[in-house]
């Protein structure tokens, strides 16, 4: 079986009204893709819907409609300049598991530590296995910022640590630092399907929950801390620099990212106060930091 599709070349303040015609007309899927490639959406905020200023639409519609007519009747619902940039094509019914996880391999985030989709077998067995799989919480460990914390956890002995991970996503670095050797991880989010995927994620890994609590922000406690973690955005890195100060021991450490190198200047800001910092690493447009809480006497 295959599937009409249609196409047309569309503005932000077109988007929705051109969505509802192709649903009114049938459409049983519905993508959008920017039109330029050039105005990358990083992890938007909650609630957020963020959209290109120009975007492909791509409408798809099963295989027993009459394209031909199909075509008139989209053309006749949209303005002239828009009609005049649709276009139509096929799409083939193929094995859509198999597809989907052929663009998926184990991925090595530094040396002897694997990110493995469940339906492989890990190149080093011997070596940190991650079990992930790709879905829909942030996290999956090829983006910059995931893979420069995971770099910097595999270097680091963990061992009886414990550890916060602030904005779990997936839960990725939560596991990898309790696979490392960590005394106890709480993973909190502010995203419900984020907790979700991270507590799937820990039980296709064989981590309990007297290893890793996973919760919602708000209604977790959140006691004192060797290390905490946050792969979150730089807005509210800087904002909670005084909380996390607070979570972590003396001589705590923490560990940053979800920054791009020209938002470096205001973390460094934030932080310095309370952390003696270490040199930034960076991937891409993309950095990671960590320091060490700076100890002071309790009368200073």
């Amino acid at each position: 079986m295959s599937w009409w599709q249609f196409s047309l070349d569309c503005p932000a303040s077109d988007l929705e009204s051109v969505e509802d015609l192709m649903q009114e007309l049938g459409a049983v899927s519905i993508s959008i893709r920017d039109a330029v490639d050039d105005q990358p959406i990083y992890e938007p905020p909650p609630g957020s819907q963020p959209v290109w200023s120009s975007s492909v639409l791509t409408a798809t519609f099963d295989a027993y409609c009459d394209p031909d007519a199909l075509q008139q009747r989209i053309a006749d619902g949209l303005p002239a300049d828009l009609a005049a940039s649709l276009h139509r094509g096929s799409l083939q019914e193929q094995d859509w598991e198999q597809a989907y996880r052929q663009h998926f391999q184990p991925l090595e985030c530094a040396p002897g530590l694997w990110i493995v989709p469940s339906w492989l077998e890990p190149p080093e067995p011997q070596a940190t296995v991650i079990r992930l799989d790709p879905g829909l919480a942030f996290g999956t460990g090829s983006h910059p910022t995931t893979a420069l914390c995971l770099a910097w956890l595999a270097a680091r002995d963990l061992t009886g640590l414990e550890v916060i991970d602030y904005g779990c996503g997936s839960g990725i670095l939560a596991i990898a630092a309790a696979l490392r050797g960590a005394g106890r991880v709480t993973a909190v989010d502010i995203d419900a399907q984020a907790i979700t995927a991270c507590e799937a994620n820990l039980e296709r890994n064989g981590i309990t929950t007297d290893r890793v609590l996973v919760g919602q922000v708000e209604t977790t406690p959140l006691a004192a801390a060797d290390l905490l973690i946050a792969n979150i955005l730089a807005g509210p890195l800087v904002a909670l620099a005084p909380c996390f100060a607070e979570l972590l021991r003396p001589g705590g450490e923490i560990l940053l990212s979800g920054i791009l190198h020209s938002q470096l200047d205001a973390i460094i800001s934030a932080y310095t106060p309370c952390f003696e910092l270490e040199p930034a690493t960076r991937r891409e447009d993309w950095v990671c930091i960590s320091g060490r809480k700076i100890e002071r006497p309790e009368n200073a």
